[in-house]
Order: structure tokens, then C-alpha cells, then sequence
């Protein structure tokens, strides 16, 4: 077996929520509450150490920089994704898909960053 690419493993949510820094904290729980509001019944469950969110299917997940994937912090704040983002009308070309195929998603560093109406409409 391959050596795994995290270097912590959280038992559930909130043991990622408070390994995170007070600031990344903060823009990782507005998001997350604002996913909460949009889709009743959305389940959360932690995968990949980061929280996902899913009704019938997956839908969108938060991966705070915090949490690396690898040896080192990859980017600063947070990468707010959806699952099916090549399916979501952007008429803003606010999502950003990298080497993905599928998954589409947008960062920010600060809470007065976080696209709160994009994502609504996303959601």
C-alpha cells in the first residue's frame, strides 16, 4: 500500500473544522451553513478529510487550504466545489475547472470574498 497523501485524519466534521485556523475556519462554515440552507435534507459526510455534501448524489464539497492534499499547503482559504460543476450554467465564469473534467469549483481567501449569491444560484 502507497503512502497516503494526507498527513491527518479526522474522525468526523467538526475534528476538521477545528484543526483549521480561526480565519479559514470562518469562510469554511459561512459556505457550509449557506449549503445547509439552500438544500433540505442535504447529508454531510466527511471524504477525502473535507466535508461533502449530497442529497441523491453528490453535489458539492469544501476543501479549506488548510487540509492538504500532498506535503504542503496547495493554495490559501478555501476551494468551494461542485461535483457536476460542468453541468451548472455560469454566466459569470466565476467557476474555474483547472485539469478536472467534471468537477468545477472557486476559491477565496476572505469571507467578504465568498460568492454567497453565485452560490446560491449554483446550489
Amino acid at each position: 500500500m502507497g503512502k497516503p497523501m494526507q498527513n491527518v485524519r479526522f474522525r468526523n466534521v467538526e475534528d476538521c473544522l477545528d484543526h483549521l485556523p480561526e480565519h479559514e475556519r470562518e469562510i469554511t462554515e459561512a459556505p457550509r451553513q449557506l449549503v445547509f440552507d439552500c438544500i433540505p435534507e442535504v447529508s454531510e459526510k466527511l471524504s477525502y478529510n473535507v466535508p461533502f455534501f449530497r442529497k441523491h448524489k453528490g453535489i458539492c464539497y469544501l476543501w479549506p487550504g488548510g487540509v492538504y492534499w500532498g506535503k504542503q499547503r496547495s493554495y490559501e482559504g478555501v476551494e468551494f466545489g461542485f461535483q457536476q460543476g460542468h453541468l451548472l450554467i455560469d454566466p459569470d465564469q466565476l467557476l474555474q475547472k483547472g485539469e478536472r473534467k467534471f468537477v468545477y469549483y472557486v476559491r477565496y481567501a476572505r469571507l467578504k470574498d465568498v460568492p454567497f449569491d453565485s452560490l446560491r444560484s449554483y446550489l
